[in-house]
């Protein structure tokens, strides 16, 4: 379970996170939507202890990130290309994740039958350095990363970016798997709506750094809500 509590980030004058309360409860696929400058990548960043909030906390599994790392072993997360070790191969990366982890390297190549559907030929067995990778493959190393320990929270933003559209729609089929076998916590931020509510059980909008609407998406039932906001 990750808490929010008062949580508030302001650069300038500019108020990027202003959130009273929020919980996000174990299983939830829970998608981020809001325009440029709603504050979501502010919002993962804090979660993750990237940045510093100026007021409030955020708690994982009762742990403030700020204070201990013990949230580090049940987390997966991809911002950037910030989170890449450009210099090695996407195997030589993800064997790092693996020993840094305790993952043997047997059980680590076994995982990577999981995702050679995203991986689609162009991340295994390239013999390529991460920085010479397109920025679509790139990013399929970052969210492969973020996934391959399988850990119980994944936090991934804007993961549908600079992959074409079999790309994208095998994300969505990995994710919701991915949900389904481990019953894991999934975050992820998206400027494409449709492929949000494809598979999030729960969307909370942003406006501002404020949750404006939290909405429970069964079926796909938030699409018109969501439509609606956006169309205004």
């Amino acid at each position: 379970m990750i808490r929010i509590s008062n949580l508030k980030k302001q650069f300038g004058e500019t108020t990027a996170s202003n959130i009273p309360s929020f919980t996000i409860n174990d299983g939830d696929i829970l998608g981020l939507v809001g325009n440029n400058g709603a504050g979501k990548t502010t919002l993962f960043r804090m979660m993750l202890d990237l940045l510093k909030p100026d007021e409030g906390i955020v708690e994982i599994n009762g742990v403030n990130p700020a204070l201990s790392e013990e949230w580090k072993h049940i987390t997966g997360a991809y911002i950037d290309e910030g989170f890449l070790i450009d210099y090695l191969t996407p195997e030589e990366y993800f064997s790092f994740i693996g020993k840094i982890s305790g993952m043997p390297q047997k059980e680590m190549e076994e995982k990577f039958q999981l995702y050679e559907a995203l991986a689609g030929g162009e991340v295994f067995g390239q013999k390529k350095l991460i920085r010479n990778l397109s920025a679509g493959n790139k990013q399929k190393v970052g969210i492969i990363s973020a996934l391959i320990r399988e850990p119980k929270l994944v936090i991934l933003d804007e993961p549908f970016n600079f992959l074409d559209p079999t790309s994208q729609n095998v994300l969505k089929r990995t994710l919701t798997q991915y949900a389904e076998r481990t019953h894991a916590t999934i975050l992820i931020s998206s400027h494409n709506l449709q492929h949000t509510v494809d598979i999030s059980s729960r969307i909370a909008l942003l406006e501002k750094g404020v949750i404006i609407r939290d909405l429970t998406n069964n079926n796909g039932s938030a699409g018109q809500e969501l439509t609606d906001y956006f169309g205004e």
